[in-house]
């Protein structure tokens, strides 16, 4: 009889038993509560960083002033799925306010040089799209003028085959290497030639950039210049000298990678300097 009263369970061992199991239950509803709140904050930080990417894409500077320097110098830490940051986005699409706003937040090396998947900083996109503004900006934060994408070109280069020769400038200014190669070999004169910019051809000339400069094809800037039928960059390098004669790795010379209606006009400007 005792055996059993002391095995049934008690008022108060119910009681413990119910408060166990009330604790429990209250327990996984908290837990369930943090995982939905968690997952809540998560889903509005995602919303905020697209925000944000949107409004350096579209030069929103509403969007930016509502938010404070501390929040926007961790916001740089941010990348999309390209692996660019907010400074990436906004100087790629021209806007300088933008891209002082966030400066003025955190000019450090490490965000003004930062790299996206390509190994692309924000100098080669602003350069690329020919800002002189968001340029000089970045310049005068610091910027790497030297640094190589994964193609290995620099700001330089973009410039000098987009014909801006005002960013070319600034950068040769800054201590650009003018002869520096890419990958292929090319340097920003072959850049230029290749996509027929006569005026920043004749400025990187002026500066030292090596006529006869040889890619791993073993082309130069005039061979570029004949195959791409640029005319008016092709004489222009033959007047400064460059050699007409030399082959590539294909055994071509100039005039033999020129065309047909090509070949008599290069034939003439060369025996021009030989007068």
């Amino acid at each position: 009889m005792y055996l059993q009263q002391s095995l049934s369970p008690t008022r108060e061992t119910r009681n413990l038993t119910f408060d166990f199991q009330g604790e429990k239950k209250n327990q996984g509803e908290k837990k369930t509560m943090e995982m939905e709140v968690d997952t809540e904050k998560k889903q509005q930080d995602v919303v905020k960083e697209k925000d944000l990417f949107k409004a350096a894409e579209e030069g929103d500077m509403s969007t930016f002033e509502a938010h404070s320097s501390e929040t926007l110098s961790k916001a740089l830490s941010l990348r999309n799925e390209d692996a660019r940051s907010l400074l990436h986005v906004a100087a790629s699409s021209g806007h300088s306010q933008v891209v002082k706003m966030l400066l003025s937040c955190d000019a450090s090396v490490g965000v003004v040089n930062c790299a996206d998947e390509e190994g692309w900083a924000p100098l080669h996109s602003a350069a690329s799209i020919g800002s002189v503004e968001i340029v000089e900006t970045l310049l005068s934060k610091g910027a790497d003028v030297n640094l190589k994408n994964n193609g290995g070109r620099t700001a330089l280069h973009y410039a000098a085959s987009k014909g801006w020769v005002k960013i070319a400038e600034m950068l040769i200014s800054h201590d650009a290497k003018i002869n520096i190669k890419d990958k292929v070999g090319c340097t920003p004169l072959h850049r230029a030639a290749s996509t027929g910019k006569s005026e920043l051809c004749e400025f990187l000339i002026e500066e030292g950039a090596e006529v006869d400069a040889v890619d791993r094809a073993g082309q130069t800037p005039l061979m570029n210049a004949v195959i791409c039928y640029n005319k008016e960059v092709a004489l222009l390098l033959i007047r400064h000298g460059a050699d007409v004669d030399v082959e590539d790795k294909e055994g071509y010379t100039v005039l033999g990678r020129a065309t047909h209606e090509f070949r008599p006009i290069l034939i003439d400007a060369a025996k021009a300097m030989l007068e």
